[in-house]
């Protein structure tokens, strides 16, 4: 199933970058500055102003070189919205069962933001396959490995908080790739693109053992 082919490669990336800005301009080169760090898993949000058009221009770019999905997407609609623009995946901050359902539809991962085990069961019901733990900064890894003793069979992705520092303990306790925003993306903000490509190959090697 294309879904699980998806999933395959998002996990063997091991993590994902989170692009937001101000503008689409903004988006466009952090997201540029990303895939120059070697990163292959972007979730381009829908707080950018006309994200579809940079979804499509980032895959029409890249192509299979890069694997684009879309982030904090609320609700059905917006979904379908973004696989039209050619979204692999779907993520959201929280769980919406209308958005799971379009998602399985279109064999396009859907990867919702969980607090608790009864979110994140609740999610499974409807055919989730990865987790995301969120706001992972009130979280310490122990709560993955915890997890795993009753519910082994869950994936689990952190997002928020993952640093250089900590990323490795979060992958050890058992988390299958983590969700990164602003640790990578923030020099943006001052128009520093060349420092978000340094960041993003930092990570990409942290997570990778290199």
């Amino acid at each position: 199933m294309q879904t699980y082919t998806i999933l395959n490669q998002m996990i063997a990336s091991k993590l994902a970058v989170v692009i937001r800005g101000d503008n689409l301009t903004m988006a466009e080169k952090t997201a540029e500055a990303c895939v120059k760090g070697g990163i292959k898993t972007l979730e381009v949000t829908f707080t950018v102003p006309k994200v579809g058009h940079l979804i499509e221009k980032l895959i029409d770019r890249y192509d299979e070189d890069l694997l684009v999905g879309a982030g904090t997407v609320l609700d059905s609609e917006t979904a379908r919205i973004a696989i039209i623009s050619g979204a692999k995946f779907i993520v959201s901050p929280s769980f919406d069962k209308e958005t799971a359902k379009l998602c399985n539809r279109y064999q396009i991962p859907y990867l919702p933001g969980c607090m608790t085990v009864n979110e994140m069961l609740r999610a499974t019901e409807y055919g989730v396959s990865v987790l995301k733990l969120f706001p992972g900064q009130s979280y310490e890894p122990s709560f993955i490995k915890n997890i795993h003793g009753p519910l082994p069979y869950l994936n689990i992705m952190p997002t928020g908080g993952i640093t250089t520092d900590n990323v490795g303990s979060w992958l050890a306790a058992g988390a299958v790739m983590v969700g990164v925003g602003g640790e990578i993306t923030h020099p943006a903000k001052e128009g520093d693109y060349d420092k978000v490509e340094s960041l993003a190959n930092e990570f990409r090697k942290k997570v990778q053992g290199g």
